[in-house]
Order: C-alpha cells, then sequence, then structure tokens
C-alpha cells in the first residue's frame, strides 16, 4: 500500500467502495486522514463496513463543513450523463474532487512521498519511471506486457491502475523502478493531477460516449494524459486520426529529440522519424532514417493478430525509449503469457477450439478478434453500446455462425441481417449449442461486442461462466455433445 499523507489530520470522503475505493481509503487512513465511505449499493456498504471501514451518508450539509477532498471512484459519474448527488454537493460547498490517480501522482510529487527522499533519487540517478498506457482497445494487453518485457530484462516493475491492482494498493516505489499504470478515460478525465514520465495512446473508437457526452467529450478525456500531464515522451498509434492529431502536437510540445514514437500495426511507417511499425508480421523499429532492430511476431501465439501486434509495437516503443536495447526484448516478446479474458485459449478438443475474449465490450474490440481466427462461431450479445455491432456486421467473412446472448440479441439480430444464427440467451446455451455444431478447424469465440452488466458484475464474470461452460461441454462424451 501507499500511504497518502496530504490530508494527515483531514477528514476526507470516498464515493464509491468498489476495489479502487477500498484501497484508496486505506491508503488515507495509513496516511492519517479521518476518512468517510460511501456506496450507493447497501451490499457494497455492508461489506466496507465488515472491513473496518467507517460508513456515513454525505447527503446532509452539515457533513461538508471540514471535507478537504472528495475522492470519487472510476464507476461514479462525476459529470454525464448527470454528476451524482455527493459531487454536486462537493462543487457547492467548494471542495475538490479527485480520484486515486490523481492521489498518486500527488503524493509521489510532494516532499514525504512514500518515505522516499527525492533528493537521494536524484542524486544517484535511480528516479523511478512511470508509464502511463491508455486508448480504446488493448490497454491492458500493453500494460501487461510491458511490465513483462520490463521484468524479463531484469528491471523492477509494478502495473497496476485499471488492470489488476488499484494503483494505491501498489508497494512504495523504490530506485529505479518502473510503474506501469492502465488508465481508462474515467481515471484521466478526474484526476487533478497527471506526472507520467512516458504516455502511450494505442488506438481510438467510439466508446463511454454516455459519460463523456459524446465522441469529442472522450476523446478529450484521453487527451488529457498528454495535454495535462506534459510527459517526457509519448508513443502514439497512428492509425487513426485522433492519433495522427496528437503526434502532430506532439512536435510542437516536445521539446528533447527522440521524445517521440510512432507506431502503427496496419502499416510501415517510413521517414526519418522514431517509429515502430509492422511489415509483412515483422515489427519494425526505425530511427533517423535507418532501420535499427527487427521481430518476427507471426508466430508469437499469446500476440495474435493486428491488434496484438499494436500491443507489441507499443510495449516495444515504451521499452526502447526507457533505455533498453533491443537483443533484450525479442525473448520477452515470445515469452508473454497474454491475460485472461483476452482471445485467451481456454481449451481445445476434437480440433475445435475455444476462445475467451470476454474483454471485447464493444464492437471495435470484437472486430479485431473476428479478423484473427477462420471459421468461427461467434458468441456474441449482452448489453449493447452506441451502434450495436453495425460497423462490423459486414465484416465477417471468418464467421460461420452467431450465437446471440442478452438484452442485445435482438438488436444484434436485425444488425445481422439473414446472416446464420440463433437466439441463445444465455452464455452456457451458446456454448453447448456452439460446441455441438462445431467442427474440427472451428473455432468457438466468445466476443460479446458489448457490455455484461444485463447478466453479469463484469467481464471477467462473464468470461468465467463461458470457462466453465467449456470445461463442463469437454468432459462430457463426444455423443453426449451432439
Amino acid at each position: 500500500m501507499i500511504p497518502v499523507r496530504e490530508f494527515a489530520g483531514q477528514k476526507v470522503a470516498v464515493l464509491g467502495m468498489g476495489r479502487s475505493g477500498r484501497a484508496t481509503a486505506r491508503a488515507l487512513d495509513s496516511g492519517e486522514a479521518e476518512v468517510i465511505c460511501w456506496d450507493d449499493g447497501l451490499e457494497s456498504r455492508l461489506a466496507a463496513e465488515g472491513q473496518g471501514f467507517r460508513v456515513e451518508s454525505m447527503a446532509g450539509d452539515e457533513i461538508w463543513a471540514d471535507i478537504a477532498c472528495l475522492v470519487v471512484s472510476p464507476g461514479v459519474s462525476h459529470l454525464y450523463p448527470e454528476p451524482h448527488p455527493m459531487v454536486k454537493m462537493a462543487w457547492q460547498y467548494g471542495v475538490p474532487v479527485d480520484n486515486d490517480i490523481g492521489l498518486f501522482f500527488r503524493n509521489w510529487n510532494s516532499a514525504d512521498c512514500d518515505d522516499a527522499d527525492f533528493e537521494d533519487f536524484e542524486e544517484n540517478g535511480v528516479i523511478p519511471h512511470f508509464v502511463c498506457v491508455t486508448g480504446s482497445n488493448g490497454k491492458s494487453t500493453t500494460a501487461a506486457l510491458i511490465g513483462h518485457l520490463l521484468d524479463s530484462a531484469g528491471r523492477r516493475v509494478q502495473v497496476g491502475g485499471n488492470i489488476g491492482r488499484p494503483v494505491l494498493d501498489l508497494e512504495p516505489v523504490s530506485d529505479g523502478e518502473f510503474v506501469i499504470l492502465e488508465l481508462s478515460s474515467y481515471q484521466i478525465e478526474l484526476a487533478r493531477t497527471l506526472t507520467p514520465d512516458i504516455a502511450v495512446f494505442l488506438n481510438f473508437s467510439p466508446d463511454h460516449l454516455d459519460r463523456h457526452g459524446g465522441v469529442g467529450g472522450y476523446f478529450a478525456a484521453k487527451r488529457r494524459l498528454f495535454s495535462e500531464g506534459a510527459p517526457e515522451r509519448q508513443v502514439i498509434g497512428v492509425d487513426e486520426m485522433e492519433g495522427e492529431f496528437l503526434a502532430a502536437h506532439a512536435n510542437d510540445d516536445l521539446l528533447e529529440v527522440d521524445s517521440l514514437i510512432r507506431i502503427s500495426a496496419q502499416r510501415p511507417i517510413e521517414g526519418d522519424d522514431w517509429s515502430v511499425s509492422v511489415k509483412n508480421g515483422f515489427l519494425v523499429e526505425r530511427r533517423r532514417g535507418r532501420q535499427v532492430a527487427s521481430v518476427d511476431l507471426r508466430d508469437i501465439r499469446n500476440l495474435r493478430g493486428t491488434h496484438n501486434w499494436q500491443n507489441a509495437c507499443a510495449a516495444f516503443a515504451v521499452c526502447r525509449s526507457s533505455g533498453l536495447a533491443p537483443k533484450l526484448l525479442p525473448r520477452g516478446l515470445a515469452s508473454f503469457p497474454g491475460l485472461p479474458h483476452r482471445c485467451q485459449v481456454v481449451g481445445e478438443y476434437g480440433g475445435v477450439s475455444f476462445v475467451n475474449d470476454s474483454k471485447a465490450t464493444n464492437a471495435d474490440a470484437a472486430a479485431r478478434a473476428l479478423s484473427v481466427y477462420r471459421n468461427i462461431r461467434w458468441i456474441a450479445g449482452g448489453r449493447a453500446k452506441e451502434g450495436g455491432i453495425a460497423s462490423i456486421s459486414g465484416g465477417l467473412d471468418n464467421v460461420r455462425k452467431v450465437y446471440l446472448v442478452g438484452e442485445a440479441a435482438d438488436l444484434f439480430r436485425r444488425q445481422l441481417g439473414g446472416r446464420s444464427l440463433v437466439l441463445s440467451g444465455t452464455i452456457d446455451e451458446a456454448v453447448n449449442s456452439a460446441a455441438a455444431e462445431a467442427e474440427p478447424g472451428d473455432v468457438v469465440l466468445l466476443s460479446p461486442a458489448a457490455a455484461s452488466f444485463d447478466q453479469f458484475a463484469d467481464f471477467e464474470a462473464r468470461g468465467d461462466a463461458f470457462v466453465e461452460a467449456v470445461r463442463s461441454v469437454m468432459q462430457r462424451e463426444p455423443a453426449e455433445r451432439r
């Protein structure tokens, strides 16, 4: 845990008691703040009380008189589509609103951060490095891959934020350590302080539009990591116009030579600028007009597909920007174990593969998975995002049949037109139907293109349900599966 000492002796309110909220409350308490907590869900409040947190309603005016800060969890709306009532109360009483990411960077920038003597860090030349990764898709894989490459090269590293451990639940930062943070648009938008050393922008496609007031607000939230964070080095994917825009502005904002690395998995990047891109399945690094490194990505099992090649380009660029030699990285790329729920092969039986891509919560993410495999039996559906799957309904050449689940089933059925499909309803029924009809060489792919909240608490629970259904199918005798 990282103690937050800025509010020692002061009252701080924490709104939302999920993983990040609980970690924030513990970090503030460890820093000797007086912490009060609230969650709109009764079950979450009772769980928080059971863990020793002080749970108290903040609905009354009198409580706000001596609150020094309101710390909001990512799942709590702080502006669109409507600010949470307690956020409005904080505004009314002039109480600053922040989140755990803002507290983390403010804590590091303060004089007594983590008991560390910053002058010693500076004199010894071992100041920690903070890498922040954002984008619409691939953030978790890229953050994990960066951590894996650095660890494989013998560097000390912690990975957290929107992946794995909440940022304030990490260990206090040590000399020369790399801290890799995956940051969602929710986290970036609200953080009052952002000071990454390296900022990574992977890609952009419309998502979370209700929380950001439209696509422009969504991009503005992502852009804050670069405009407000003022990173010393930037790694920017330029396969969409939003990335091109960021890269063009980075040329004006960055003073040091070689502070910007452009990345692309869709086209080779030529020219004199520093770049990492993919050409014919090979990752190619170019710098000052010449090629300086090349890695064959084609046979790396856990980095299959153009989307994962983009993740590899970003991770490679971060490591090179951090001073690692190219020869240290190919072995780490090849040994990357991948992440659960991201194109994760969970079973192979009778020539049929079962792939869990539950993290594909929007159409763009699902389209990436659909481009990787052949002879797909596609399980899709859940709570639809804006536009449903209209953007990919014409790009389904690899799909043999679709099995629709959840609230989005009827919408997806209409958007798919006359394509072969079945309304399965549940993950379990979809897996059973797909397995019964699958032939050798087929891939049963869960890539929902929708949120999970109609039937599951989160995408992890949905993926776990898929894995359990696959295991159940594989345990049956062949005749029972048909």
